[in-house]
């Protein structure tokens, strides 16, 4: 994996303005968010901003590059553009144009968070969706308020035979992965954490008269 990449400490200090911004894998390069929401990629060693009036407005003025991602070799488009070197050096337009990419990324995730059901989640089946409503989580935005581990509480309580793959199935859906594709460190942190839980539930079964 690679780290402390300088473009990504450069972006996130020169877009500080924003946000708390935070970065991750994706696509070969990163991701760069803002309470979750992509509004930006960084790929070979270049800031791409995620298309938006703004944006499209200064490209008519512009040519900017278009982000090309190669998906099993084949060539595909995204709707993000390149921080070219004059860019770079207008700092404050640079901060605007970013700041336009934000407010859409952020639209489009909030129509997005109503128009979405739980079932299209990762790892989230139609069953697993009427026992979250049974429970009273009945919607995506609910459901990453409570967590995964809320909400598998609350599941638990309901049937005692929900286990650690339907903890692991909650995590997945809320950041956006498939289950088997959760990196170790969160796998381990919330084994540890499911292990922990069972043995107070056992205990607690214990000293009830």
């Amino acid at each position: 994996m690679k780290r402390n990449n300088p473009v990504v400490e450069q972006s996130k200090a020169q877009l500080a303005p924003l946000g708390k911004i935070e970065s991750r894998t994706q696509f070969g390069g990163y991701a760069l968010t803002v309470e979750k929401v992509i509004f930006a990629y960084i790929n070979e060693d270049a800031l791409y901003l995620r298309a938006c009036e703004a944006l499209h407005v200064y490209n008519t003025h512009r040519s900017l590059e278009p982000l090309v991602y190669r998906k099993r070799g084949v060539p595909v488009t995204l709707s993000y553009f390149k921080v070219d070197s004059q860019l770079w050096q207008d700092s404050e337009q640079l901060l605007r144009l970013s700041a336009s990419s934000l407010r859409a990324a952020q639209v489009e995730a909030a129509t997005r968070l109503v128009s979405l059901r739980l079932k299209d989640l990762p790892n989230l089946s139609l069953s697993l969706e009427l026992m979250l409503h049974k429970v009273g989580i009945s919607s995506v935005r609910l459901l990453y308020e409570a967590g995964s581990r809320q909400s598998w509480l609350k599941l638990r309580a309901l049937n005692k035979h929900i286990g650690l793959k339907t903890l692991l199935a909650l995590e997945g859906a809320i950041s956006g992965h498939h289950e088997a594709a959760l990196p170790n460190a969160i796998r381990e942190e919330l084994y540890a954490w499911y292990l922990q839980t069972l043995r107070q539930h056992a205990s607690a079964e214990q000293v009830q008269p």
